[in-house]
């Protein structure tokens, strides 16, 4: 299933470092859950894309507010220039001065300013659906490996019962052969026995070891050795899922599903840059105020000769102009009518993409739903075999202390006793796993799992 595939990209992310020195730490499902969900890079990143669509929307207010920008100018100049408080010609060294603000605001450009702000808050929406997206992907990846540390100790449990009832088969064999009952080979059969249940002991406790290092690594916890989770014993549910045919559960996924929702609004956000595109095609018309004002060191009094003063010549200068402009588009090389195709073809592409995703829904959903109803047969066959194998075994036990049946064919009994134990526990928690994935595509949350 895609969540599969997306486990290694998602949790190369996490990335906060959790040590437990004093004590063992031990977590439930619930806090590797949350825990992941709060410390993965690849959510933190997505939460930063959600400050720039925050970002963006406030660009898209700003298109409708006037803008106001002021420059100031200062200059000297040596030989023929123009003095600018006179528009003369002058030959001689001068210094002059100006300024202006200015002020210019949108009327109309096509919409295309409604147009952005929405796409900004579609795309805020959007990001957010991908971030909920990442945390259900996580929620099935740490309860994966939750359930497999959980598995290997209940494997490891059978084992040592396993290993506990051939240990009285060796006490008793020892009797039988100390009487003569029994051939000594079949006491170095019964102590091979017992020796290969010690090796896969040892495997067991290792499986444990490494898959509960396998979760750590998932919430990028270093402190192994007192890292641990809680064994909170899962039984066989009861539950209602599985009444519910598939179909039903895929049409109940597609109302609550996070990649469809995030799917849906980028169709709705492709049309929003088409409709930007298109706004392009229309007139812009702009409306602006300027205040501006200059100064001369040449600038003299008409009368009395003297330099007018720099303050008097910026009340003297100053002037406010005012209008509007409009901006028509005749030919542009095409570019208008090129981006609007291409914004068509992107709509047309994020269309089929949703499609796409719906009809990969519906096969996770169907192969969920098939997981779960093969992998209950086979536990309910396991645990079938499970009972015969033990009534064989039983039987075996029972002709082998009577001498009736040789210590090879008894081991071979253990064996497939052994095997058909760890075959049940195995399939057990396959099947708590894939039915847990039903219930995620049925929209049942984490805590009631």
């Amino acid at each position: 299933m895609k969540f599969k595939i997306l486990v290694i990209a998602i949790f190369a992310g996490v990335s906060v470092f959790a040590q437990e020195t004093e004590e063992k730490k031990v977590w439930t499902l619930e806090e590797c859950v949350r825990y992941a969900e709060e410390n993965n890079l690849t959510i933190q990143q997505v939460e930063l894309d959600l400050e720039n669509a925050k970002i963006d929307k406030s660009d898209a207010i700003g298109s409708f507010i006037p803008d106001l920008n002021a420059s100031l100018r200062a200059s000297g100049n040596s030989g023929l220039t123009i003095d600018p408080t006179t528009n003369n010609f002058t030959n001689t060294n001068i210094f002059t001065a100006s300024g202006d603000v200015t002020s210019t605001l949108t009327l109309f450009d096509g919409l295309r300013n409604f147009h952005r702000l929405n796409r900004a808050k579609l795309n805020a929406i959007a990001t957010q659906y991908q971030a909920d997206d990442i945390r259900d992907d996580i929620r099935l990846a740490v309860a994966n490996a939750y359930l497999q540390i959980l598995s290997n100790r209940e494997t490891l449990k059978v084992l040592k019962a396993q290993y506990r009832a051939t240990q009285q088969d060796l006490d008793r064999t020892v009797e039988l052969v100390d009487n003569g009952v029994l051939p000594k080979g079949d006491l170095l059969e019964i102590q091979a026995t017992a020796a290969n249940q010690e090796q896969q002991i040892v495997n067991a406790e290792n499986n444990i070891l490494i898959s509960r290092i396998s979760l750590a690594q998932l919430l990028q916890i270093s402190d192994y050795e007192n890292f641990d989770v809680v064994d909170e014993g899962y039984v066989i549910p009861d539950d209602a899922v599985l009444s519910v045919s598939s179909d039903e559960i895929f049409q109940k996924a597609l109302t609550f599903r996070n990649d469809i929702k995030a799917s849906n609004a980028n169709v709705e956000l492709a049309q929003k840059d088409l409709e930007i595109a298109k706004g392009a095609r229309y007139p812009s018309l702009d409306a602006f105020i300027n205040y501006n004002t200059r100064y001369s060191d040449q600038n003299r009094d008409p009368i009395t000769g003297d330099l007018i003063g720099f303050k008097d010549q910026l009340w003297i200068y100053d002037g406010i102009s005012y209008g509007a402009q409009i901006s028509i588009p005749v030919l542009n090389g095409f570019n208008v009518k090129n981006n609007i195709k291409r914004n068509q073809i992107n709509v047309e592409r994020a269309k089929l993409q949703l499609k796409q995703d719906k009809l990969d829904l519906e096969t996770d959903v169907n192969q969920a739903y098939v997981d779960v109803k093969g992998s209950f047969k086979s536990y309910e066959a396991a645990g079938k075999t499970v009972e015969a194998r033990r009534l064989a075994y039983d039987y075996a036990k029972e002709r082998y202390n009577v001498g009736l049946m040789n210590s090879f064919d008894f081991s071979q009994a253990q064996a497939r006793l052994d095997d058909a134990e760890a075959t049940l526990v195995r399939t057990k928690y396959d099947f708590i796993f894939r039915l847990k994935v039903l219930k995620f595509y049925y929209g049942i949350p984490l805590e009631e799992w």
